[in-house]
């Protein structure tokens, strides 16, 4: 199942391994539980610390556990977790055999902390880089805590399961049998719902802090970068996030990072953080700023009731998915309507999917699409795409994909429990049309985050916050920088030099003071 190099270094990692752990499977007859026998025998055969036991008796099968001898096992694989998921199979091998986890000890002792009875299923799919986050986060809290038991399930092998809950995103949980949450989520959110007390601990921290000198608001490249830089100037500095990494979490191939040649947008965010970390930085991720109120001591208030201050502010809230804004889609949001064909794509195999926007994007998007489901139609508002000629070339060269311009979609039609089509003006003819079809992937940009400063900063008629060329914003004090801004080329690259900029505008700014 392995090859020789990967054999190499899982056999290096589980080197690691402090205590013995036990595999055990529960297979069927299936090609796949063949496959699956092959992984666990090559896992088993890399350590005498490993052992395996074929006698499990699962619902789901194939399947197969992680436990520790003589004890019932509270991590389980239903599929074979390979693609973006191999690293949840070695964490989980690893915090198994006593190996320490890498995250701060309040986390671990929150994660102690938690009462009663935790049965977590995560539902993903291999090809979606948001799923481990949350596998790798339940994973590690049925290893802490005794009440916790994490399932991961591959949705293209339980397709039977999938329909049967209407499962039509990933990463989709289930909390006890009950609809947890759906999309990437870290394990500090998944705590703050959790545990009850959170979220009011949080706030009565936060209010005590003394006013920092540079507060940044935002923790995506440009929030990251500017950060760095105030740090490095010996300033008092804190990074307020609501998701530390912003949109890059969501993005999935990065090659233009100049000197990186190919990356991936989580393992960027990771570099980030910890760069930023390697400096004396308050980083309280999880909190949304709510209010700006400008003066001596700038005033941030958030949505938890507490207020931060600081003598200088600058402003890297990023942006969001762009979404039609049409009746239905809110209602069928995960229930049909997607943003990201990477992770939910093949949740969608041999069924019919529309790719709302002509762009790289959307052209992007139905080329992938095309290869998983039965049918792709993308809609494009202009009379022409917009996308590269070589996207265009390859799209026209699908006989699976229709393409339909001059289309203004105007609904979003469903059973009431998932999409059944979508509805749009053909605005040459003026003709209402419909098509029907089980998912809709949504890809015409992004908005800025700006919603909570209209009124305090002044913003362009796009809502971007207008910035000179060293990051000032129209309120004295307050910079800004990254996708909410006005530059132009929404680039991780350009948010970051941005951040520099502002942070340097900002030491500026307090030394004139």
């Amino acid at each position: 199942m392995l090859d020789n190099a990967i054999k190499e270094q899982l056999k290096a990692y589980l080197e690691k391994l402090q205590r013995p752990i036990e595999l055990v499977a529960s297979l069927d007859d299936s090609a796949r539980a063949q496959e699956m026998r092959g992984l666990l025998v090559d896992i088993a055969g890399l350590s005498d610390k490993v052992s395996l036991r074929e006698n499990g008796n699962a619902a789901r099968r194939p399947s197969f556990a992680v436990g520790l001898p003589g004890a019932a096992p509270r991590i389980h694989f239903a599929g074979i977790p390979m693609g973006h998921e191999f690293t949840s199979l070695i964490l989980a091998l690893l915090q198994t055999g006593g190996h320490p986890p890498k995250v701060e000890p309040a986390v671990i002792e929150q994660i102690k902390g938690l009462t009663g009875t935790f049965n977590l299923e995560t539902f993903i799919s291999l090809s979606c880089h948001n799923c481990p986050d949350v596998v790798q986060a339940f994973n590690l809290m049925a290893v802490l805590n005794p009440g916790v038991t994490s399932t991961m399930i591959d949705g293209a092998l339980f397709q039977d399961e999938v329909n049967a809950r209407q499962i039509m995103a990933v990463p989709t949980v289930f909390l006890n049998g009950e609809e947890f949450g759906q999309g990437r989520m870290t394990i500090e959110e998944i705590l703050a719902r959790l545990d009850t007390g959170a979220a009011t601990r949080a706030a009565e921290e936060l209010g005590q802090k003394a006013p920092f000198d540079v507060l940044v608001v935002g923790g995506g490249p440009a929030g990251a970068a500017a950060a760095i830089y105030a740090a490095r100037k010996g300033i008092r500095t804190g990074v307020l996030a609501e998701r530390f990494g912003g949109q890059v979490m969501d993005t999935l191939g990065i090659e233009n990072f100049i000197s990186v040649k190919e990356t991936e947008g989580p393992k960027l965010v990771a570099a980030l953080e910890q760069h930023v970390k390697q400096y004396e930085v308050d980083v309280m991720n999880l909190q949304r700023a709510s209010k700006l109120i400008p003066g001596e001591l700038i005033e941030v208030q958030l949505d938890n009731g507490a207020s931060l201050k600081a003598k200088s502010v600058i402003l890297a809230t990023g942006a969001r998915w762009r979404e039609m804004n049409v009746p239905g889609e809110k209602e069928y949001k995960a229930k049909g309507v997607c943003f990201c064909p990477h992770c939910d794509g093949p949740l969608f195999k041999g069924k019919r999917v529309a790719v709302i926007g002509g762009g790289n994007s959307g052209v992007e998007a139905a080329i992938d699409l095309a290869g998983l489901v039965a049918h792709v139609t993308l809609l494009e508002f202009a009379d022409t795409l917009r996308a590269d000629a070589v996207l265009q070339k390859k799209l026209y060269s699908l006989a699976n994909v229709t393409v339909i311009k001059s289309a203004q979609t105007t609904e979003v039609t469903g059973d009431g429990q998932k999409v059944n089509g979508i509805t749009y003006r053909d605005r040459v003819s003026e003709e209402i049309k419909h098509v029907e079809l089980e998912g809709i992937f949504v890809q015409i940009g992004l908005l800025p985050n700006t919603d909570w400063l209209k009124g305090t900063v002044e913003l362009s008629r796009f809502g971007e916050i207008e910035i000179d060329a060293k990051g000032h914003t129209s309120v004295p004090g307050v910079f800004a920088a990254g996708d909410c801004t006005t530059v132009p080329y929404k680039q991780i690259i350009i948010a970051m030099g941005a951040g520099a900029t502002a942070s340097l505008s900002a030491f500026d700014h307090l030394i004139r003071s």
